[in-house]
């Protein structure tokens, strides 16, 4: 396949617009023999003479009065794809953003970043999709723009920002006779309990730290995100470990749960965003990544989000 040279649309433009050979090639810095033989390969390349001599004037042919608006707007086209990208344009931003965030981060910042959003940039669609089960590979295929959830590998090309660290308390009901008395290891391991993992699995790194005191826990329970676990303290005598975010929101919310310190040593959780290379340089992506940043930097009192480690 031969391609036409574009170099030839540039010329035609100034040729079209300045109606003179030699005023044509004083404007692109040629002589004007050159600028004649451009426009003999122009009239080649379109089949038609585009200016013909009329007295000592040269004047275009129809076929160039109908190209002159058609070359003008191609190439004013080509200047803007070739341009450095603009600062976006907010109030007039239309675009679908996914961030595959854990509930913690939802419900520690959802509302605040909806906020933002709705006061910077009304049109943007803001989309939260479930964890899954491979977490590994969830930005490769384009469908995620922004993954927010605890440190783990992400792959040596993708880019990773922290964000904030969280620790995990204790949660019952308001009146839990737990909190009769000092909340002691053995005391802690005595009530029936609710796990949170979204693969169904009932043991996790609390059950690892017990083993190490020489006791264990009955999980009666297990739920699939902590908000459902919340929902499910309910009346009963059961147990919830939560991230302190989701124990802030709680008590924000006002529902009948308390929390409490865990008697048990456990890691504190760094929460990360991440995002693929291909959104590195997109503007309207890092406007994102900048109004997460300050949500997560500026809460004050507990309002960083965070997740529990893949049980």
């Amino acid at each position: 396949m031969q391609f036409p040279d574009l170099n030839l649309l540039f010329a035609l433009d100034v040729l079209l617009e300045e109606g003179s050979v030699v005023a044509a090639a004083r404007r692109m810095n040629l002589s004007a023999p050159a600028m004649s033989r451009t426009l003999a390969r122009i009239r080649e390349t379109i089949g038609d003479p585009i200016f013909v001599k009329v007295g000592r004037k040269l004047v275009p042919t129809p076929r160039a009065l109908t190209l002159r608006e058609q070359v003008h707007q191609s190439l004013q086209s080509a200047r803007r794809l070739l341009e450095p990208e603009r600062e976006v344009d907010l109030p007039s931003l239309k675009r679908d953003f996914n961030l595959h965030a854990n509930d913690v981060f939802i419900s520690a910042f959802g509302q605040a970043l909806m906020e933002r959003l709705c006061a910077e940039a009304p049109h943007v669609l803001l989309r939260f999709s479930p964890e899954q089960d491979r977490e590994d590979t969830v930005l490769e295929d384009g469908k995620v723009d922004l993954y927010i959830s605890a440190m783990r590998p992400m792959g040596t090309d993708v880019h990773v920002q922290s964000l904030f660290t969280t620790k995990f308390v204790g949660m019952a009901r308001d009146a839990h006779p737990i909190f009769d008395h000092e909340i002691t290891p053995e005391r802690f391991a005595r009530y029936e309990q609710i796990s949170v993992s979204r693969r169904g699995r009932p043991n996790g790194p609390i059950d690892v730290a017990l083993q190490r005191l020489g006791l264990s826990r009955r999980v009666s329970l297990v739920a699939p995100t902590f908000h459902s676990g919340v929902f499910m303290l309910g009346s009963s005598d059961l147990i919830l470990t939560v991230p302190e975010h989701v124990a802030w929101e709680v008590r924000r919310m006002g529902l009948r749960a308390r929390s409490f310190e865990l008697p048990l040593p456990l890691e504190t959780v760094v929460v990360v965003e991440a995002w693929h290379p291909r959104f590195q340089s997109d503007s309207a992506h890092q406007w994102l990544r900048r109004i997460i940043r300050e949500l997560c930097a500026g809460h004050v009192n507990g309002a960083s989000g965070v997740m529990l480690p893949a049980q």
